[in-house]
C-alpha cells in the first residue's frame, strides 16, 4: 500500500470517527500522522492536523448555523480570548523539541478518554444569552476558559472540542446541544491561528494535507449516514464508550513509544 493511499485512508478515519461519534476525531489526526502516515516530526504532524481540524469544524459550523443552534454572543468572546491563547500555545509548542510534545500529547489522550468515559450528558436552559445583565457573571468565566481552551489547542494543533464543549456549558449553563454548536465556532478559530503560526514556520506539509482532506470528506459523508441511521441512544453509548477505550489507549501507547 502506497504512502498516498495510507494518507487517503488515515484521513478517511478521522472524519468517519468524527461523523459516527459526533466529534473528538481531529484528536486521532495526530498519532494517525505520526505512526502511520510517517511525518517527518512532531511539528509537522500537529501543524499538518491544525488544517484538517479547521476545515472540519469549518464544515460543520455551516450546519449549526442553519439549525440556528450556535450562541453568538457567547461564541465570540470565547473564541476572542482563546485566539490569544491558542497563538502562545503554538508558538511554546514550536520553541520545544518535537520529542518533548509526543509523550505530553499522549498524556493529553489519557485525560480526554478518562473525560469522556466519565462525562455525563448535561441538560441546562436553551434560553441563556449573554447581554448586559448576565455579563458580570459570564465574561469572567468566558475569558479565563476561553484563553485556556485556546492554549491547548494551539499547543497540541488540535481543535479542542472535548474542553471547549464543558468549558461553555460551565461558564453560561447552556445544553450540551448548544455548547457543541456553539464550540465549533471557537474550534475553526483556533485551527486557523495554529494553521497560520505552523505555516509561517515551515512546518505544514501541504500535499499531505490535500491528501488527508480528500480522504476525510468521503470517510466523513460514510460516517454521518452511518452514524444517522444508528442514531439510538444504546449505540452512541456503545461508540461513545469504545472511542474513549480507544483515545485512552494511543495515548498509552504514545507514552510507552514516544517518537517514531
Amino acid at each position: 500500500m502506497g504512502p498516498e493511499l495510507i494518507t487517503v485512508l488515515s484521513g478517511g478515519l478521522v472524519e468517519l470517527v468524527l461523523g459516527l461519534v459526533g466529534g473528538g476525531g481531529s484528536i486521532l489526526a495526530v498519532p494517525l500522522l505520526l505512526y502511520v502516515v510517517g511525518m517527518p516530526s512532531a511539528h509537522a504532524a500537529l501543524g499538518t492536523s491544525a488544517v484538517a481540524v479547521a476545515l472540519s469544524a469549518l464544515a460543520n459550523l455551516m450546519g449549526a448555523m442553519a439549525r440556528g443552534l450556535v450562541k453568538w454572543p457567547c461564541a465570540l468572546v470565547f473564541t476572542a480570548a482563546g485566539i490569544v491563547g491558542s497563538t502562545l500555545g503554538a508558538q511554546l509548542a514550536l520553541s520545544l523539541p518535537g520529542a518533548r510534545i509526543i509523550p505530553l500529547f499522549g498524556g493529553l489522550m489519557l485525560v480526554v478518554g478518562l473525560m469522556m468515559l466519565l462525562r455525563k450528558n448535561a441538560e441546562g436552559d436553551p434560553d441563556v444569552r449573554l447581554n448586559l445583565k448576565t455579563a458580570r457573571s459570564m465574561l469572567p468565566w468566558l475569558i479565563g476558559l476561553g484563553l485556556t481552551a485556546g492554549g491547548l489547542a494551539g499547543f497540541f494543533g488540535i481543535g479542542g472540542g472535548f474542553l471547549i464543549v464543558p468549558a461553555l456549558m460551565l461558564a453560561t449553563a447552556m445544553p450540551i446541544t448548544y455548547a457543541i454548536a456553539t464550540s465549533l465556532v471557537s474550534i475553526t478559530a483556533f485551527g486557523l491561528v495554529t494553521v497560520a503560526n505552523y505555516a509561517l514556520a515551515g512546518e505544514v506539509v501541504w500535499r499531505t494535507v490535500g491528501l488527508f482532506v480528500l480522504g476525510g470528506v468521503a470517510g466523513g459523508a460514510i460516517g454521518q449516514t452511518a452514524g444517522a441511521r444508528l442514531s439510538s441512544h444504546k449505540y452512541l453509548l456503545q461508540m461513545a464508550f469504545a472511542f474513549a477505550v480507544a483515545v485512552t489507549a494511543v495515548g498509552g501507547y504514545m507514552i510507552l513509544r514516544g517518537p517514531p
